[in-house]
């Protein structure tokens, strides 16, 4: 019983991925140190995305779920849990591309914007 859970987890775990991968460069206003964690996170979304790949969190979580007598899914985690409240006809190549593309354009604003706040106090 507790492979239900432990894919619940995986889930959430996934969902703060995601999250990071997106919005990660925010916390690099507050923490340099961030910077680090978050642009291997960001280039691996964005890889994922324009690549049509699967994360491996999602076999996991579809090991878990089959290994805890539930069902698994077909697709990725974008497809199965975000793009059903924001695109209700499903993941096609080109929403991929979407996606990757506002990932690279949100954060290289955010980034442009440290920068230049940097720069700006520097003289």
């Amino acid at each position: 019983m507790p492979y239900g859970i432990f894919a619940d987890i995986v889930v959430l775990i996934h969902l703060a991925f995601v999250i990071f991968a997106v919005l990660g460069a925010v916390l690099a206003i507050w923490w340099r140190w961030t910077i680090w964690l978050h642009l291997p996170a960001f280039l691996w979304a964005v890889w994922i995305e324009y690549t049509g790949g699967i994360c491996p969190l999602t076999p996991l979580e579809n090991w878990l779920r089959i290994k805890g007598g539930q069902g698994a899914y077909a697709g990725d985690f974008v497809a199965t849990y975000l793009l059903p409240v924001l695109y209700p006809a499903g993941l096609t190549r080109n929403v991929q591309f979407i996606l990757a593309m506002m990932v690279i354009v949100i954060n290289v604003v955010i980034y442009g914007s440290i920068i230049y706040k940097r720069s700006w106090k520097k003289t």
